[in-house]
């Protein structure tokens, strides 16, 4: 099916859709960026991720300064048409902390850790 760009619902989010940033390879989440439509236009013309910056309400290529690029191999809208999956090949690290996946804290809680036992 061909992609069609003015179907995405940048309306439902202020004009930005989350993306999520997997590796192509081993499928590990790498991160959560959101996109606008000019960020969406650059990545697929580039092939090279490009985001929207919520803090300094700007796009930014990842690696573009770090050199920790992503390289789109594959690309899924899902079925609300509001939320992008990147599959990439990622050269370096996906994380500013300097870690490979931005999910590298784990949450330790009573509740998690006794998932067997009922909630009362």
């Amino acid at each position: 099916m061909e992609f069609d760009m003015d179907k995405v619902d940048f309306n439902k989010s202020g004009g930005l859709i989350p993306v999520i940033v997997q590796d192509f390879r081993n499928k590990e989440v790498l991160m959560l960026a959101y996109m606008s439509k000019e960020s969406l236009e650059k990545t697929i013309l580039e092939k090279k991720t490009w985001f929207y910056s919520r803090s300094r309400n700007e796009l930014w290529n990842k690696g573009g300064t770090s050199g920790n690029l992503q390289y789109v191999k594959e690309m899924y809208i899902d079925c609300d048409l509001d939320t992008i999956l990147i599959l990439v090949e990622q050269v370096g690290v996906a994380c500013h902390m300097g870690e490979r996946s931005c999910f590298f804290t784990k949450i330790e809680t009573e509740i998690i850790k006794n998932e067997g036992a009922s909630a009362q």
